[in-house]
């Protein structure tokens, strides 16, 4: 397949941003904490016996300060404690520094089969409810971990907190069911929740392709070597991943002829294209019980992986154990960013405040120093949130607010966005030609992955398309704030027997907004059309997805599902945009609009398809929010 002049001319100008970007970004490596690190802290290595004769590999600091007993802080990884060797410490940063110069006994562990860790490794090891004596999951280790440290680490107060961020988030979510009577406090961050859903892999059911593709694969090259990073980045040979992965074809053609089925995980994924036992069982959720620690999940409302899992893993918590502390902290991050970045922009948004230092002083170590030191000095509300667009952080006793209320942006003709439901007139739907061989692109920034600020990246390339519809509000009169989930529901047809439907949500700034001061990269601000939530379902799921349905061509269908929350106000002058579309590549990969098996599909089964959604007042597509009221002075 040839580029398109088009394309061609955007992937060379763009390719000169990104080097130079990249270029901007690469910061040097440190020591001063490794030093400081090693003046205050003995480092000890163990291997720590399971329940099943499985030891796994452990690193622990212990505060030199032997005046006083200190609390333990335990994070599972599957990444690697480099450098491993009793005599050579590592350098802390971000969240790891600020507790080591708190005195916390810092505990990292290899899992099982990573590494140094003995036992066999599996993708997000479901969750065993009929456990034996010497059966084992997630969260018998973490239990037997904590049993062994409580017990076998000196000069510890019989406390223990675990916190991680990622993948680490779900071993923390893990570690936290059926919790250890020394575990009193928990903070799973950005923890996967359910890899069908809405976390990493997949979005109600739609396949995030760049997004894992690159990872996938350097995470697999990895697991070969115990002690050494000694897997290497996938060679893409082409900086273009819209190109790459357009060339690439077929779905299949991604474990046959790029990876050569040399990653059984990749394999695997493919050949569970619904949500049948294997995803089921990685589902946590149903799981998240008999929880006696205080927990408190974090994420970042950018979070272009496990924003899904964040809210949910809240949200579950607080229904399955009622009573217990349960608190919920979302800033304006991409992944993980509270962890280590100050947080003061992401794209070419600016938040005029340290958000992450914030956070990192200000909530992270009050919450452990209140549950494993006894410190009360600094109590933390049920949700502490980031209203973004107002770039201010707010305190609620739940979330949502209690206060919201329920409002239906509709759809109408002419690209009409309002709270008022249309009316039939001679309009009665808005339509688009979907070509899966020129799918929407979901950035224009020229990359194999994903860039990190694409979830707040201006849509006004997305907008000029052909294929994607635009509706719009008039500009506010005041200040408009969502707080919570945001309810899709579109009535549409289409001449294929499948398709996948992205609807955006985007804040629209007023014509004069400043430009960046100074402004290198000659962003223009005024118009800007900043993504505030973006997702996609799958046609073939509407109903169940466990047994997917093809749709009948020409037949008007009900579309619905559930977007991820915001905290959002869009300020006086600014207009409220929604698009819809039906491709979002190579973020999703492309839907052949035919109804077979997406990951065995044939060059022959994609086809293009003309799509409608339709604004009539018994086919009102519409997106429901939730409106919190304005705060009076």
């Amino acid at each position: 397949m040839n580029s398109s002049p088009r394309r061609t001319l955007r992937s060379l100008v763009f390719l000169a941003l990104a080097v130079g970007r990249v270029a901007a970004t690469v910061e040097p490596s440190p020591d001063t904490n490794a030093v400081w690190l090693a003046e205050h802290y003995t480092k000890y290595e163990h291997r720590i016996p399971m329940r099943d004769g499985v030891r796994l590999f452990t690193r622990v600091y212990v505060p030199k300060d032997d005046s006083q007993t200190w609390p333990i802080l335990l994070t599972r990884t599957p990444y690697a404690l480099k450098p491993y060797g009793a005599d050579n410490y590592n350098d802390p940063n971000g969240s790891f520094a600020m507790l080591a110069r708190d005195k916390f006994i810092l505990v990292t562990q290899d899992v099982r089969g990573r590494y140094a860790s003995e036992g066999t490794y599996v993708h997000v090891r479901p969750f065993n409810p009929g456990k034996g004596p010497r059966d084992t999951d997630e969260s018998t280790d973490a239990w037997d971990t904590i049993d062994w440290l409580v017990k076998n680490v000196p000069n510890n107060n019989g406390k223990v907190g675990m916190f991680g961020i990622s993948y680490p988030g779900f071993y923390t979510s893990m570690g936290m069911i059926d919790t250890h009577p020394a575990l009193k406090a928990a903070s799973p961050q950005a923890p996967i929740a359910d890899w069908f859903m809405g976390d990493d892999l997949h979005h109600n059911g739609a396949f995030f392709l760049s997004q894992n593709f690159g990872f996938i694969y350097s995470f697999e090259r990895k697991s070969d070597d115990p002690l050494h990073d000694g897997g290497r980045s996938f060679v893409f040979n082409n900086p273009d991943g819209y190109d790459f992965f357009l060339r690439m074809g077929p779905l299949a053609n991604s474990d046959t002829a790029l990876l050569k089925r040399a990653l059984p995980a990749w394999t695997e994924f493919l050949a569970h294209p619904n949500y049948d036992a294997f995803w089921q069982a990685r589902n946590i959720r149903p799981h998240l019980k008999n929880i006696h620690c205080a927990v408190m999940t974090v994420g970042g409302w950018f979070d272009g992986e496990d924003l899904f899992g964040a809210l949910e893993t809240y949200r579950w918590a607080e229904r399955q154990n009622p009573g217990i502390t349960n608190l919920l902290v979302m800033g304006p991050w991409a992944h993980g960013d509270w962890g280590r970045k100050d947080g003061d922009k992401l794209g070419n948004l600016k938040f005029h405040a340290k958000t992450a230092a914030f956070y990192r002083e200000h909530i992270e170590l009050p919450f452990f120093r209140q549950f494993l030191k006894g410190d009360t000095n600094n109590p933390l509300p049920e949700a502490i949130v980031f209203m973004t667009g107002l770039n201010q952080w707010r305190r609620f006793d739940a979330w949502p607010p209690r206060t919201v209320r329920d409002q239906t942006l509709f759809f109408h003709p002419s690209g009409n966005l309002a709270f008022a439901p249309p009316t039939d007139g001679a309009a009665p739907f808005d339509e688009y030609v979907s070509d899966p061989a020129k799918p929407v692109p979901f950035t224009l920034e020229v990359t194999t992955g994903y860039p990190r600020g694409y979830p707040v990246h201006d849509q006004r390339f997305a907008a000029s398309r052909p294929d994607v519809l635009v509706y719009e509000t008039e500009p506010l009169e005041e200040d408009l704030t969502f707080a919570g989930p945001l309810h899709v529901k579109l009535y549409v047809t289409t001449t294929g027997t499948d398709a996948d439907w992205v609807v955006k949500l985007m804040d629209v700034y007023d014509a004069d907004f400043p430009n960046p001061d100074p402004n290198p990269a000659y962003v223009v601000m005024g118009g800007y059309q900043q993504l505030v939530r973006g997702d996609v379902m799958r046609s073939r799921f509407r109903n169940s997805f466990e047994t997917p349905e093809a749709l009948v061509p020409g037949q008007v269908t009900k579309i619905e599902f559930t977007m991820p929350d915001v905290c959002h106000t869009f300020r006086r002058g600014h207009r409220v945009m929604v698009h819809v579309q039906s491709s979002w590549f190579p973020l999703v990969d492309r839907n052949p609009q035919t109804f077979v098996n997406i990951a065995t599909a044939t060059p022959e089964d994609f086809r293009k398809a003309t799509q409608r959604v339709y604004h009539t007042r018994t086919a009102a597509s519409a997106l429901t929010v939730s409106v919190l009221p304005a705060a009076r002075p």
